[in-house]
């Protein structure tokens, strides 16, 4: 039985203490078992402060409270998501401090003995662990920097030197655990941008003439299944919501830290959580198809992917080795000394050359994904660092790809400029596209009237329709009405080429086979597109190109104002990614920024393609960098990060080879004994990890909250 105890009660409200809301609970399935009773209108929770409050009708409070007690609470429990086991996997490979206890322990009590053996069976039992995987590595994969660590370890007990031997030891365990801690945090890093599954989800459906709701396996969800969130639910799908109010939290996807009012027509994404309220969403995408799912792909290719540099130090440093062991036998040449051997050995490049430059870079991808971009790997990172001709698709990437309604233009004198507004925004409120988004937030600034209308029919590429008062409403292209509807547009011509001309998009009405008017919209450019620009430029971007559909002079106006060096106007979408091959013919390093559906051969094509938060899902999967946030100026702090992490690893490349190097050295000529050597060279390793982890400072170049900027027509 639970813990319930009444607080507060009054004719049809009554708050309750509940003992078990500690407890991780399935929160939705819990509000809907409650629900069930239909004379429980609302159940409202406070987990922090275990509160219930139940909103009823003709019932009484006892009954509740009998209710509320003898609920069966393991039902309620959360399964396992993709969080929880990646953070069980996560600990199970947790870095162990254990060999570095018992090697320190052993460093510290030695010189308190006074008998031999029992020194010489401590450090056997404290190095034994080293020289076995020296002798195991060996003959797995040949000369190693593990195999000369346990061949300088080895040569120091040889000799009796214990003291030695076991500081050598216990500095190499505390420098490996600092390293694996290093590069466990940079992964766990890139992990934390991993969203949780949610393993099941309620859907509503119709079933004998009654609409039902029904929890079903999240991989059974599909396209078109109407998914029900409420308050503490992790949303499955990513879709536009058809009914409904509730705060979302972002954070995870967008890095937004306050909840977002989301209602009808509002788009939402898979991973983020409605933290008050309750919705429904007709799903877009579901499964592998989801935001979180492909971010989850990003970060799995983000952790094994190597760049150029990554490979190139990694077989440097497999070079080097054999110089290392070359250098330990000149040593004894001239000095006959086995302790300038154990030195030596100690000094090598492996370590720092090949861990020093993944951690960078996966630090780098770690601190785009909390500032609003999923980077898919080391390669990203670094084609944009040389990336140095910058093209941008116009439309949703210069400018904010959202339209506004400019002009509506009657050609009934029957029919007035907002009846023609209305009878649009009527038919096309049933669906999210931009156009209709545009044309019902138009009619709902001027007091939007509803027409009623019979059932909308929405055809792919063309328009919609419909009828009213027994006549037909067709709305779309031109091609549309025109070709296949057989409109008559000879009579208006001229007044279309006069919209036309400004580069607006231009959406055709008709009723009763005749062309009732047209609704001409417009798109705005980015406040911050040429600051933007002014900063890639700054970052040392030769080359900044535009592609557009627009005419030759409406994009000279819009290159000239942005500062744009070159543009191609009235370029068909299937020419994006032959401009794209021809540039990177020339010789140039080519990042293309894009969203559209037309952008992916382009985005495939350059040797960075970066898309925006608002493209198509298809330009998201085909792009190296995909944007979590509407925002141009990330591209240009994404550019400046790529600069300056090359730079960090080119200055660790420097350091490595210089410090290891007079290292080796000084261990060579005698200079240095292997304590000292050790000391050294796993100080300098464990330096350049932490300065690889470094957060790098970028310049925002978002302007947008300059009151002085408006939005330009693009």
């Amino acid at each position: 039985m639970q813990k319930v105890r009444l607080l507060h009660s009054t004719n049809n409200r009554a708050r309750f203490y509940f003992g078990s809301l500690n407890k991780i609970l399935n929160i939705s399935e819990f509000i809907f078992d409650l629900e069930k009773n239909k004379k429980i209108k609302k159940v409202r929770i406070n987990k922090k402060v275990k509160s219930i409050i139940l909103i009823f009708k003709d019932l009484e409070i006892s009954f509740l409270q009998d209710l509320l007690e003898n609920l069966e609470i393991s039902k309620y429990l959360s399964s396992a998501t993709f969080l929880s086991l990646n953070e069980t996997s996560s600990n199970e490979n947790k870095p162990s401090l254990k060999e570095v206890y018992k090697s320190s322990s052993v460093m510290a009590l030695v010189p308190l003995i006074k008998n031999d053996y029992a020194k010489m069976f401590l450090t056997s039992f404290a190095v034994r662990p080293l020289l076995i995987d020296g002798f195991k590595e060996f003959f797995k994969h040949g000369l190693t920097s593990r195999v000369l660590e346990a061949t300088a370890v080895g040569v120091s007990f040889a000799r009796k030197d214990y003291l030695a031997a076991n500081s050598t030891n216990a500095l190499l365990e505390l420098g490996e655990y600092i390293e694996e801690t290093t590069v466990h945090r940079s992964d766990d890093l890139i992990k934390e941008l991993a969203k949780p599954n949610v393993e099941e989800a309620w859907i509503e459906k119709t079933k004998d003439g009654k609409k039902i709701q029904e929890k079903i396996k999240t991989a059974l969800l599909k396209v078109s299944d109407i998914v029900v969130v409420r308050t503490g639910d992790t949303i499955a799908i990513d879709g536009h919501i058809i009914s409904g109010k509730a705060l979302v939290n972002q954070v995870s996807m967008t890095g937004e830290a306050q909840s977002v009012e989301k209602s009808r027509g509002d788009r939402v994404i898979s991973g983020t959580i409605v933290t008050e309220g309750t919705i429904k969403i007709w799903a877009e995408q579901v499964g592998d198809d989801t935001a979180t799912a492909r971010i989850k792909n990003y970060i799995k290719n983000s952790l094994d992917e190597k760049s150029k540099i990554g490979l190139k130090a990694s077989k440097l440093a497999d070079k080097l080795v054999p110089i290392t062991l070359g250098l330990a036998g000149f040593s004894y040449l001239i000095s006959r000394d086995f302790k300038n051997v154990a030195s030596v050995l100690q000094a090598d490049y492996s370590c720092a050359l090949k861990l020093a430059t993944p951690v960078a870079f996966k630090a780098s991808i770690s601190q785009a994904g909390r500032n609003g971009a999923m980077i898919k790997g080391a390669k990203s990172i670094e084609n944009l660092a040389l990336a140095d001709t910058f093209v941008f698709d116009k439309t949703g990437t210069l400018t904010k790809g959202q339209l506004l309604v400019e002009s509506v233009l009657s050609f009934d004198k029957n029919w007035s400029e907002e009846e023609l507004l209305n009878l649009s925004a009527s038919a096309e409120e049933h669906y999210f596209h931009p156009v209709a988004e545009a044309i019902v937030n138009a009619a709902k600034n001027q007091g939007f009237v509803h027409m009623h209308h019979e059932e909308v029919e929405f055809i792919v590429a063309h328009g919609v329709k419909t009828s009213v008062k027994d006549k037909e409403v067709i709305i779309g292209s031109r091609h549309f009405l025109e070709d296949d509807e057989k409109i008559d547009f000879s009579k208006y011509d001229e007044q279309i080429k006069k919209l036309l001309v400004n580069g607006n998009m231009v959406l055709y009405v008709g009723y009763g086979k005749k062309l009732l008017g047209i609704i001409s919209l417009k798109d705005t450019l980015r406040e911050n597109a040429k600051e933007s620009i002014i900063k890639l430029k700054s970052l040392g971007v030769k080359e900044i190109i535009m592609i557009t559909g627009d005419i030759e002079s409406k994009a000279k106006e819009i290159a000239d104002e942005l500062g744009i060096d070159k543009y191609y106007a009235n370029v068909l979408p299937t020419q994006k990614a032959k401009i794209v091959k021809d540039l990177k013919d020339e010789g140039k390093n080519v990042a293309f920024i894009g969203d559209g559906i037309n952008d992916a051969p382009a985005l495939i094509s350059a040797n960075v393609g970066i898309s925006m938060h608002k493209g198509a899902d298809i330009a998201k999967a085909t792009a190296d960098i995909g944007l979590l946030k509407d925002d141009i100026a990330l591209v240009a702090e994404l550019k400046e990060l790529s600069n300056k992490t090359l730079s960090r690893i080119n200055r660790n490349f420097k350091a490595t080879v210089g410090i290891n190097s007079l290292i080796l050295f000084s261990a060579t000529l005698g200079v240095l004994n292997p304590i000292s050597t050790a000391v050294l060279h796993n100080g300098t390793t464990i330096a350049l990890l932490i300065n690889s982890l470094r957060k790098i400072n970028i310049d925002n170049a978002n302007n947008t909250n300059n009151p002085n900027k408006k939005a330009k027509k693009a």
